[in-house]
């Protein structure tokens, strides 16, 4: 694939469609932690999971891409019990051929939520299906490293990214333990440099749409700190340096060979410091 803008399933996507390997947001985040581990998952596809039927659901509500959700009850007494070894069967098959199954209960909710984005002031006209396009992936070549990489917008209207999450508190202290957490600092310079590169704005903005998944699915707009992107832009350069490094001697490392000294957390040390032996 050549460097461009191209429109891609997720399931495409994910596979890394980019003959000899690219590199992604997510697997910059991954290789940071562990080459081998990224290595293990690149030739290991994920199995569909339970946890992520409300995120990707709600991604296609909201943003009108993505996997085709189903209605499926159950043939059960209560509905959307799955219970029955044919429910439990029925359910796999879906998700096996990239198929999103909800409860009744999940229907509803994620078409709540929806409703709730689309009230929202700022974020329903950020994600306004008039003024921009969902899911594009961006393809395009790393000048200091010769590594390809790759991205899947959320949403872009001009130069403003828009990535839409769904967490189960949208406030603006848990949002910044996700961050930490899930690397989101990393991604919001990532996805501007593939902008940038490609010449679809030359000074592009990122801002993050937070939902809760619980009524009444309250709505929060951020964009990052300049210390925060500072930190996730030097910490995917270190990414794409060692993909290179792997990539170029096969060799994709665990964790160290030798013997490594352990220490206890600080906070145990402070505990330990400070506990009343008279209590």
């Amino acid at each position: 694939m050549k460097p461009g803008v191209y429109d891609l399933s997720a399931e495409q996507y994910h596979a890394d469609p980019v003959p000899g390997g690219s590199l992604s947001s997510s697997g910059a985040r991954k290789i940071l932690q562990s080459p081998a581990r990224f290595r293990w998952e690149q030739d290991h596809r994920r199995a569909p999971k339970k946890a992520w039927d409300i995120g990707h659901a709600a991604h296609k509500v909201v943003l009108g891409a993505g996997p085709e959700l189903v209605l499926f009850p159950g043939t059960g007494k209560n509905p959307g019990a799955w219970q029955k070894d044919d429910d439990i069967a029925a359910v796999a098959a879906m998700r096996a051929d990239g198929k999103v199954p909800l409860k009744p209960s999940d229907w509803t909710t994620v078409h709540e939520m929806a409703e709730a984005i689309r009230r929202h002031p700022l974020a329903s006209r950020l994600l306004n299906p008039d003024g921009g396009v969902a899911e594009q992936v961006l393809v395009w070549v790393d000048q200091d490293t010769g590594v390809t990489r790759r991205a899947m917008l959320d949403w872009r209207r001009g130069r403003v990214i828009v990535d839409y999450k769904t967490a189960d508190s949208a406030s603006k202290p848990a949002f910044s333990r996700a961050v930490a957490s899930y690397g989101y600092h990393q991604q919001d310079p990532y996805y501007r440099d593939g902008v940038a590169a490609l010449g679809l704005a030359a000074d592009p903005v990122f801002l993050f749409i937070v939902q809760e998944k619980t009524p009444p699915y309250l709505v929060a707009v951020y964009d990052l700190d300049d210390v925060a992107i500072q930190i996730g832009h030097e910490r995917n350069r270190r990414a794409l340096e060692i993909y290179r490094d792997c990539t170029e001697t096969g060799l994709w490392p665990g964790y160290p060979s030798e013997v490594k000294t352990v220490a206890l957390p600080r906070y145990a040390e402070y505990a330990h410091e400070h506990e009343d032996v008279m209590a």
